[in-house]
């Protein structure tokens, strides 16, 4: 299980360095309605294509949402904006003892399609990702 935690968001790190900017009429009308079909009330969307994914960032309910979605329309990944203080416990813990007074920019929560929650704090330029507990899994550059 730890091995695919760490696959699936090596992959899901690696497709994040590669988005390029992409304007909507570029974006499948099968993407557009998927997103429009699950996030009806999703505002100020912007398009980037990952690889042969499309990502949808957005407002909603003034939080900040991506989603990664397949060029069939299949939703790959969610990623939600959340407040550093709903980490888990384990994470807050790691940022304390490895980040002493380092601010945490960003924190969000990603569900990947296969219900794999992991947590992302953003620290001096770096993604800190941990699993569903807390554990922490690897670190990236900010793209």
């Amino acid at each position: 299980m730890k091995k695919s935690i760490i696959v699936i968001t090596l992959i899901m790190v690696s497709l994040v360095s590669f988005a390029q900017k992409t304007k909507e009429q570029n974006v499948p009308q099968v993407v557009k309605n998927a997103l429009l079909q699950k996030f009806p009330k999703a505002k100020e969307v912007k398009w980037d294509k990952e690889g042969k994914n499309f990502e949808a960032s957005f407002d909603l309910n003034n939080v900040d949402n991506s989603v990664l979605l397949s060029q069939d329309g299949k939703i790959v990944e969610t990623e939600i904006e959340i407040k550093v203080s709903q980490l888990p416990k384990n994470a807050l813990q790691y940022l304390k003892d490895n980040y002493k007074n380092q601010k945490v920019k960003e924190a969000a929560k990603i569900v990947t399609e296969e219900g794999t929650i992991i947590y992302e704090a953003e620290i001096k330029g770096k993604d800190l990702l941990f699993d569903e507990n807390g554990n922490f899994i690897t670190k990236d550059k900010v793209s």
